[in-house]
């Protein structure tokens, strides 16, 4: 079974404590958790983007000039694609471009990526994460002194405000809860910054 240390808002060790081998310690499976982050990007696609055809351009009612006899090239409408003003050809429409995958390949996916946060030694636990008032200092210390890196994901056991807001404006991190975790998030971030109580509960669900 796999260990990591346990530590606190200081930087200084206190514990060790056992993962479980079912979520954080598989063989990480590379095309699932490609899967997901491919799925989770196509998601964030708003697919608003719109053009105009030839039949939504304004004009081009009539004829430009006859059929034949004129010596150019026989013309329908001046709003046909290769005329200025024109309409789009085959351009882009309103779509969808999220799609759903398998739940089995999403529980494999957050087990592949949580096993290869651990085998890189980038997960660190924090015992407690307890703050009174709305401080972005306090955490950027906390930060400073685990020295947890540029991207930082904190994961939280449940919703906690002042630890949001105190995180929010420090460049490169981001608060999530372990409800709320996704596999691009988790990959993306040079280190995971744990609670003690939040391992318990992704044991809990992904076990």
């Amino acid at each position: 079974m796999p260990n990591v240390s346990v530590f606190d808002k200081t930087g200084a060790k206190v514990s060790d404590i056992e993962l479980s081998e079912n979520v954080f310690g598989i063989e990480p499976s590379v095309p699932a958790m490609h899967l997901c982050v491919v799925n989770y990007l196509a998601n964030q696609r708003q697919g608003t983007q719109s053009t105009l055809t030839r039949g939504e351009v304004s004009g081009g009612g009539k004829k430009p000039w006859r059929q034949k006899g004129s010596g150019r090239a026989r013309q329908g409408s001046t709003r046909s694609p290769q005329w200025y003003h024109g309409g789009i050809a085959h351009g882009p429409k309103p779509r969808e471009y999220g799609f759903s995958i398998n739940k089995k390949v999403k529980r494999l996916a957050m087990k592949s990526a949580l096993s290869s946060k651990v085998a890189d030694d980038e997960i660190l636990v924090l015992d407690t994460f307890a703050q009174e008032e709305i401080k972005t200092a306090a955490i950027a210390k906390v930060l400073a002194a685990l020295q947890t890196g540029k991207k930082t994901l904190i994961v939280l056991p449940e919703k906690d405000d002042v630890i949001y807001k105190s995180a929010r404006n420090i460049a490169g991190v981001k608060v999530a809860l372990v409800n709320t975790l996704n596999v691009y998030d988790i990959l993306n971030c040079d280190k995971m910054l744990v609670l003690q109580d939040a391992v318990a509960k992704i044991e809990e669900v992904y076990a």
